[in-house]
């Protein structure tokens, strides 16, 4: 794929061979988002565990201090109080079994977090197929099953966040925006790197962070020296 001109004098500014510090990474990502909207900071963390087995699965979901920058729409599935609850703290949309055919049959999907009862997961689960390929499903490891409907809708606004493997054992989540402060994208990486280094599975040998790279949208990577991120 070919790049463009902003992207090869981005990539000027990165030592390729290089491995950066924290406050170093973060003012060239500044420096390297250039683009005429508001980039989104993503970091890209390679993990040394094998996600295929159980016992190595790094997931979980952690609030950034600083939120990411993207206002989120929540769904949630709920019935009766739990429903008003819902409405009452936020969520854009609350329904049961009536939400189905309008996601089956009509493909709605303008929702980025998907949150429900246990009493509901038997009615979301018919929706696996659907929710599961795109990280939708709601899970209780990331607190999107849950009867605290107004916690749950309240951290998502706030900036909470969902962390899990890829195929790769890689976890690509967004840290923010370039139009952040470097002290809020350096406090929404920390926060980050502090909830993954607690995840670590017992089973988990030799080194945990294996590579660390932040990006911009449309900027080169930068990798970080993971040996101070431990």
């Amino acid at each position: 794929m070919k790049k463009g001109k902003r992207y090869a004098e981005a990539a000027k500014l990165v030592d390729r061979a290089a491995t950066y510090d924290v406050a170093e990474a973060i003012d060239l990502v500044k420096k390297s988002a250039s683009a005429k909207f508001d980039e989104t900071i993503e970091a890209h963390i390679r993990l040394g565990v094998d996600g295929r087995h159980a016992d190595q699965q790094v997931r979980g979901a952690v609030v950034l201090p600083h939120g990411t920058g993207k206002s989120v729409k929540v769904l949630v599935f709920a019935k009766g109080p739990k429903a008003d609850e819902a409405e009452a703290a936020g969520a854009e949309y609350v329904g049961a079994e009536e939400l189905l055919p309008r996601i089956q049959k009509d493909g709605w999907l303008d929702f980025d977090v998907v949150v429900a009862t246990p009493d509901m997961m038997s009615v979301v689960g018919r929706l696996g197929r659907i929710l599961g390929p795109k990280g939708l499903m709601p899970n209780p490891k990331a607190g999107t099953v849950t009867m605290d409907v107004t916690k749950a809708i309240k951290d998502i606004k706030a900036g909470k966040i969902e962390y899990r493997l890829d195929k790769t054992n890689i976890i690509h989540v967004p840290i923010g925006k370039a139009s952040f402060t470097e002290e809020q994208l350096a406090d929404n990486f920390q926060t980050l790197i502090d909830a993954i280094n607690k995840a670590k599975p017992a089973a988990a040998k030799g080194q945990y962070l294996r590579s660390v790279t932040i990006t911009s949208t449309m900027g080169p990577g930068i990798k970080l020296n993971t040996t101070k991120l431990a």
